[in-house]
Formats: structure tokens, sequence, C-alpha cells
């Protein structure tokens, strides 16, 4: 037995924020001393790097539990499942709900329990829980159900990935233009068949890469010494990536017994375009192949990195036929990746 998924959703916020939005910041480094490049050569730079374009922010009356309900009750829908069935809803996301124009986060109760009031899920014995593991908490959601599942403890479970990164990064900080809000989430069920989830890999670096990814204080020293925000040395994070994302996922696809030349789609976390080309590519090297073509989706250009929620969003665009140039058909092989704080990396294939 395994778990497959049987619905899709997610919620792209209608807030477009392109980089021209950026244009008058003041930007900063460390030392609260301003850039030398103007804030156009920042945004071009930051956009050559990361291939981001435009990214998407919530509405000033939405939190990050309100994205997720949204993308729960579509997945719901697309599953044609009755929502009392569901054993298990589990949340991932890192900053809770986050009131626009305040800096205090909220995570008491929890987003799931939110999220299964919101739905009027009435079973006592629908559990509801959150995931906080970075960047790759929904893809660790999914594992978490995966073994609820194969343990005959749960039938149905659904996992949301969602966050409003917007309200927790640093304006004086060009690492800010990457950040976007977003959720998606999907409905997992016990299968029978072939299909479903064939492997996963999950792997937490801390003895020397814990503050890769970190809260800390504003660049602007004067106007907000007492917030914390986002933040990341970008550097030690893209050396990280490219020496130990690439491994896991070629552990993980081993471990499910099928062939790099099997592997139709790698649907990775939309982190840095850049960033995740490079794992991909070294991904193949470790097989000594040649990258494919139109192997690896990438939406980063529009939605910006939205965290928990890339994979998901972007796995439903798919599903719904949203991206001209990628298709997902039955008995297709993915491989699903991401890598983000604490520093966590995790990884799953999937037969559709």
């Amino acid at each position: 037995m395994t778990s497959k998924i049987t619905g899709v959703g997610n919620y792209i916020p209608s807030e477009t924020i392109t980089n021209l939005f950026f244009d008058k910041h003041v930007f900063l480094n460390e030392e609260g001393v301003l850039l030398k490049d103007n804030n156009t050569a920042i945004t071009a730079k930051l956009q050559k790097i990361t291939g981001i374009v435009e990214r998407r922010y919530a509405k000033n009356t939405q939190v990050t539990s309100d994205l997720g309900l949204i993308a729960a009750q579509a997945a719901i829908e697309n599953s044609g499942i009755d929502p009392e069935t569901l054993d298990y809803i589990i949340f991932a996301h890192n900053f809770g709900d986050v009131k626009f124009g305040t800096v205090q986060s909220d995570m008491v109760p929890s987003l799931a329990s939110r999220v299964k009031h919101l739905l009027k899920i009435k079973n006592n014995f629908c559990v509801a829980y959150d995931v906080l593991f970075g960047c790759p908490g929904w893809i660790e959601g999914v594992i978490q159900a995966n073994a609820f599942i194969k343990s005959g403890i749960a039938k149905k479970c659904l996992v949301i990935g969602a966050e409003t990164l917007s309200r927790v990064s640093d304006s004086h900080d060009r690492d800010s233009l990457i950040y976007a809000d977003g959720a998606g989430a999907v409905v997992l069920e016990a299968s029978e068949d072939e299909s479903g989830i064939q492997s996963h890999l999950s792997a937490s670096f801390t003895f020397k890469e814990k503050d890769y990814l970190y809260f800390g204080k504003s660049y602007n020293n004067e106007e907000c010494q007492d917030t914390k925000y986002i933040k990341m040395d970008g550097r030690k994070i893209y050396e990280f990536a490219l020496v130990n994302v690439p491994e896991a996922m070629k552990q993980c696809l081993d471990k499910s017994g099928y062939s790099i030349d099997q592997l139709n789609k790698i649907i990775i976390h939309q982190a840095n375009e850049k960033m995740d080309e490079a794992i991909v590519e070294r991904f193949y090297q470790l097989y000594d192949k040649p990258l494919p073509d139109n192997i690896m989706p990438m939406v980063i250009d529009k939605l910006g990195n939205s965290s928990v929620a890339t994979i998901p969003s972007l796995l439903t665009m798919i599903l719904q036929d949203e991206l001209e140039s990628h298709k997902i058909e039955k008995n297709d092989i993915v491989l699903f990746a991401s890598v983000g704080a604490g520093m966590n990396v995790n990884a799953f294939v999937y037969k559709f």
C-alpha cells in the first residue's frame, strides 16, 4: 500500500508585484551602509540570477491560513471527497499568520486547526497539525501523510503548503526581492495499485549549516532595531544546495527502483532559477547523463519564491493544464525535491 494524489489545488494571490515596485526602496548592506548600485541595477542583477520578473503578494486583508484554506478547498473539490472523511490535515508553513502592518506571528491555535474549523469539519478524529521544516515543509508533510497511510492509521490526508513571506521580509535587504506569497494543497488517499509515492528521503544538516537561513534584525539599524526578518547567506546556501540536493535526489531515485532514463519530470522548489538549473544539471551528471530538454518546469519568473507553496502550486498548474510546455501523463515518473531552512533537504519519487 502507498498513497496517491487524488486532488490538487492552489491559490495564486491577485496582487502582482513587478521589479519596478522596489524602485524607491533604500537597500543597505549588513552594516547599514547604502549599496553602491542603484535600484535598477540591483533588480536587473536579481532578475538575471533568480529569473524573477514579478511575484505575488497576498491582499492586505489576508493571512497565511486564509491562503491555505482556499487551496485546501480547491484540492478537496478536485478530489471529490467528503472533508468529514479526512483523517489528517497537515499544514506546512514557517511563520504562522502575520497580519499586514504588524510584526507579530500568530500560531496558536495551529493553522491546520484554523483551516479545519473554516472547512466546518465536525469529525474530532480528523487530526490537524502544523509542520515547520523550512521550504521543504510541504514535501515533509506529504512524506508524513504517506507514512500514516502506509501504516493503516489513515486513509485520507490533506497536505497544505502556504506562506506570506512578504510579511517577514526586510525592505532594506535586497534579498527581500525574491520572496512571495501563495498556497498549494493536495489530497492523498490510500492506493493499492502501482501509482503513488515510490520512495522518499529526508535529511537535516545542522552541525555547521543551521544558520544559513535565520531570523535577524533589519539592515536599517536606526528605524527597525527590535524587529526581526527572514535573512539568508545566499552564497553558502547555493554551495550547500549544489552539493547536497543532487545527491539526495539520486539516493531517492535509486531507492525507487526507477532509472534516470525513466524520469519524466523534476518538480523542484522554486527558490532561484540559476540554482535550480545547476542542481538538476549536477543531478544528471551523477549519472553521466546530459540534461534533457523540458525536464524541469519553472514558474518563479512570475510567482517568485513562496517557500512551501512553490511545489504544490506548480503541480496544480501542470495537472490543470495551465503550462503549455509541460504535461504529466498517466504512468509518468516525477521526482519532487526541496531544500531550505534547517538546513533541510528532502525528495520523493511519484508514479502518476
